[in-house]
């Protein structure tokens, strides 16, 4: 499967059907796989979900119906899939930066293209891995807001600050974790996690699951990020793996680390 092919198939839909409502069950069949899978591909590949994709090009097309006189505001709204004009009217300005009322031939306005993937690039590189059956998890830990373009640089800052602030008295940081909200990406964070009741800490309990686990022979950050790109670009468009919607753990131990992510 061209995992590049399938999210074109998927922008395409998206394009054709802006003016109705869309069925996220049709956008994961083009990808063979479940919906959570569907949003968490579709995030990491095109840099935004797939809810701020479709707003996006409402808006856009919005834009270019209001510039060109093709229909009252209230009509234009209720066409893009807006309850009101005034949830519209919000949104408009907040993308155009101009109040929709106000729209006229010499406006200036955003234009959000559809996203074409490139369908020509190679995914033929290996990836070892194992798919472990682990039992249910209660960990402690403190977190901090990032979101996909941030995490890179959030969380090994942030690890390096809170164990600093805690080696001594909690030991060395065991899990590392990261939650998606797919419809709000900056609701999603980093955690550094314990495996011992901390009261003052948050308690996050993962209950028990399969999992793919894949090992990296180190603790370096920037490794650890590659295995997580080589996933989701490499590895998860090619299999039939139906992701659950659980946090995924980056377990260290032994001058390791494991990556595991939730499965059904």
């Amino acid at each position: 499967m061209n995992i590049y092919k399938c999210l074109n198939e998927i922008t395409k839909y998206i394009d054709d059907n802006l003016e109705e409502d869309i069925s996220y069950d049709v956008l994961a069949k083009y990808l063979g796989v479940n919906v959570y899978t569907m949003q968490r591909l579709f995030t990491m590949l095109a840099g935004l979900s797939v809810s701020e994709y479709i707003r996006k090009r409402r808006l856009s097309n919005a834009g270019f119906d209001l510039y060109e006189g093709n229909g009252k505001i209230i009509d234009i709204a209720l066409k893009y899939r807006y309850d009101n004009a005034t949830s519209f009217s919000r949104a408009f300005l907040k993308f155009h930066g101009i109040k929709p009322s106000l729209v006229n031939k010499e406006t200036k306005l955003k234009n959000f293209p559809r996203i074409i993937f490139n369908e020509d690039i190679i995914q033929a590189s290996e990836l070892d891995y194992e798919v472990v059956t682990l039992n249910e998890m209660d960990l402690y830990g403190v977190g901090k807001k990032t979101n996909n373009m941030k995490i890179g640089e959030d969380a090994p800052l942030f690890f390096k600050e809170t164990e600093a602030k805690y080696l001594d008295k909690y030991g060395a940081i065991k899990y590392g974790l990261i939650t998606y909200d797919i419809e709000r990406e900056e609701s999603q964070k980093y955690y550094c996690m314990y495996d011992q009741p901390i009261k003052t800490f948050e308690h996050i309990k993962i209950p028990a699951s399969k999992w793919l686990k894949f090992s990296i022979p180190s603790q370096n950050p920037k490794e650890i990020q590659e295995i997580s790109h080589r996933f989701y670009e490499e590895f998860l468009p090619s299999t039939k793996y139906n992701l659950k919607e659980l946090p995924e753990l980056e377990y260290y131990h032994d001058n390791m680390t494991d990556f595991l992510v939730a499965i059904y």
